[in-house]
């Protein structure tokens, strides 16, 4: 449980008991990511269907902002130094890894943080439709995708949250997660997108930035929550 703890106290805002871990605790408790996302999904849901009943757009905003509120925007945050390290850095990997580590925001940044809000917004609004229940899957399964870089994606850079879950992740999580992945796929066809998007973000960040890093891991749960959107209105509509 001491785990679970650390990975609740890292992702969201919630209040937690303070526990003593210590490196390896807050390296393994990547471990327990999906579970914490499928906490933030349902706190999401329930903000969408009060807001609601108020009316649709009403019903996405209350989620969007909850949803930015419970995580503290850390993962907006790792999206947007990847968006001005990849603005800045024209191929020079050295300048890559200095404009991240950066803790001040530029113009690719910003402008990445409003369309992904903007995005997210519109989705969750189309996604509404199929009833409020559909997006507490989102959070989870794109918390798998961290599991997945951390074992097969190379660092970018030594240190940092990247280098301390690498290694961390073992077979039997992965299946473990792929069943979970496989039955909720049952009830809800879109989840089948969700491994995709986790590869494909997997194999761009190998190709175009050259390792993974802790702004890498926000940036992709971000990309596979909205992609995980996208699916489901598609889904919805099909």
């Amino acid at each position: 449980m001491k785990r679970l703890i650390v990975a609740f106290g890292f992702l969201t805002r919630v209040p937690m008991p303070q526990v003593a871990a210590d490196a390896e605790d807050f390296a393994a408790a990547i471990r327990w990511y999906p579970v914490v996302g499928a906490c933030i999904g349902v706190v999401v849901a329930g903000a969408g269907w009060v807001g609601a009943l108020v009316d649709p757009w009403t019903g996405a905003l209350a989620a969007l902002v909850i949803w930015a509120a419970i995580t503290g925007a850390l993962h907006l945050d790792g999206l947007a130094d990847l968006a001005d390290g990849l603005g800045a850095a024209h191929g020079n990997r050295d300048r890559l890894i200095a404009v991240m580590a950066d803790p001040h925001i530029g113009s690719f940044g910003v402008v990445m943080i409003a369309l992904q809000l903007l995005a997210k917004l519109v989705l969750l609004h189309a996604v509404s439709a199929q009833g409020w229940a559909v997006v507490i899957v989102v959070p989870m399964l794109a918390r798998i995708g961290p599991l997945c870089w951390a074992r097969w994606v190379p660092l970018l850079r030594e240190g940092g949250l990247g280098g301390m879950v690498a290694g961390k992740i073992r077979v039997h999580d992965l299946v473990f997660w792929g069943c979970v992945t496989g039955c909720l796929g049952v009830p809800v066809h879109a989840v089948a997108g969700a491994p995709a998007l986790i590869a494909v973000f997997g194999w761009w960040l190998i190709r175009r930035v050259g390792g993974v890093s802790g702004d890498c891991h926000g940036a992709g749960i971000e990309f596979v929550e909205t992609g995980m959107l996208v699916a489901l209105a598609i889904a919805g509509r099909v």
